[in-house]
């Protein structure tokens, strides 16, 4: 296994640390500020590095003194320790190939999540309100903040679509699996025969973008005010707050009715007008929101999916890496590491196998 890439991430690492103790940059903020993110970046895999470097050390150290001794004792105490550290070297090398694929560049950024009911009436409105309970779950117990953006209700307790932005350490890099088409096979509460019905939900995680990296000309927007139809008391449903911003070139479209401050609405919106163009950007295409949707989450149609919710079986499939997670209560209750993992051991796999 090559290791350029880590000796340099390692080197890259060290020179920060020098770089961070000079007067020079201890007195500028930003430069300060810039380091000590890249410097937080390369932690991990340097110390993973280091680690190894030091056990190549040992194991060389050892294998000397098999080659200088002659004493039958000192020898066999040395294959032991030889054999051990072989062993230890060998573990961190296969933990080193996560830091030798190419790092999304999004990985850290907090993220905008929309979640849509698809094909199957009322059942995908309420599998849409499961899928957002199980990431707020999520969220919680990896200690991120979530905020509400948008939501249409549909006729019962359920969700046509629903907005809301993730944010915390490392977001987009966990969630960014979970975007797709998800599917649900299971009773409604509404059946009375006991016929299993199969819906689906949508789901898409789009990275936030900073206002350096989108340059978003103010003449091109349309902005629109109106009263919110959604629940939060009288004051937001008597005062116009909504807002829907309109970008005229593309006409995508973000709305946030859910402050009670038009202020606090339209930054919301404007963070979600400027992930959804980030993410058309980054994907280099040009036409409207719904096309670049479609790539990522598909129709909503339940023969697509990535992931099927079988509640009669207790059992969650993932189709992309063709495993099954039992256990969903535990799962929709928000404790998702298992499948995540799995789900991003196969990417680093797939990802290192390539040329």
């Amino acid at each position: 296994m090559a290791y350029d890439k880590l000796e340099r991430m390692y080197q890259r690492f060290q020179e920060i640390e020098q770089l961070m103790g000079t007067p020079e940059v201890a007195t500028n903020p930003a430069r300060l500020h810039a380091l000590g993110k890249e410097h937080s970046s390369l932690q991990q895999p340097a110390t993973a590095y280091a680690s190894f470097l030091a056990a190549e050390r040992e194991a060389a150290d050892i294998m000397a003194l098999l080659n200088e001794t002659t004493d039958a004792d000192m020898r066999h105490f040395a294959r032991e320790e030889l054999t051990r550290l072989e062993r230890h070297r060998d573990e961190l090398a296969g933990a080193l190939t996560q830091y030798l694929v190419d790092v999304d560049p999004n990985d850290e950024k907090d993220v905008i999540v929309e979640i849509r009911a698809g094909t199957g009436g009322e059942e995908a409105s309420l599998f849409a309100a499961d899928l957002y309970r199980m990431y707020m779950r999520y969220a919680q117990r990896q200690g991120w903040d979530v905020e509400l953006i948008d939501s249409t209700m549909s006729g019962s307790k359920g969700f046509k679509e629903i907005v809301f932005e993730v944010s915390g350490q490392g977001v987009y890099s966990r969630l960014k699996h979970e975007r797709g088409v998800h599917r649900v096979q299971r009773v409604p509460a509404t059946e009375a025969s006991g016929r299993i019905h199969t819906s689906a939900a949508t789901v898409a995680v789009l990275p936030e973008a900073e206002e350096v990296e989108i340059d978003i000309n103010p003449e091109d927007i349309r902005t629109d005010i109106f009263h919110s139809g959604g629940a939060g008391g009288q004051n937001v449903n008597k005062v116009a707050t909504a807002v829907r911003l309109t970008h005229i070139p593309t006409g995508i479209v973000a709305i946030c009715q859910d402050e009670r401050s038009q202020l606090k609405n339209r930054v919301k919106a404007m963070a979600v007008l400027r992930a959804r163009l980030y993410d058309a950007k980054s994907r280099e295409q040009t036409d409207r929101i719904e096309q670049d949707r479609r790539s990522q989450v598909g129709s909503g149609d339940r023969s697509e999916k990535m992931r099927t919710y079988n509640y009669p079986q207790d059992r969650i499939t993932d189709h992309r890496i063709g495993q099954n997670f039992h256990n969903m209560e535990r799962l929709l209750d928000g404790e998702l590491d298992e499948l995540i993992d799995a789900l991003k051991a196969a990417s680093i796999q797939q990802a290192a196998s390539l040329p």
